[in-house]
């Protein structure tokens, strides 16, 4: 598995883990929702991501996301 599916699995996992944690729990999770997504856009803008930063330097393997 590479590093990019890896954050879009983690990502997208936080995502709708918090959304049940919304819909069971508390409206405050969807704080953490728009903080996932903020930090996806931001990922598309600028290219720097620090999850994939972090298993780059566990010396996971990069390439392309949908092979």
């Amino acid at each position: 598995m590479t590093v990019e599916r890896i954050v879009f699995a983690v990502a997208g996992s936080f995502i709708l883990i918090s959304l049940i944690l919304y819909l069971f729990h508390s409206h405050y999770w969807l704080w953490f929702t728009a903080f996932v997504g903020a930090n996806l856009f931001q990922s598309s803008i600028t290219g720097f991501c620090p999850m994939a930063k972090i298993l780059k330097l566990i010396g996971l393997k990069t390439g392309k996301a949908f092979d």
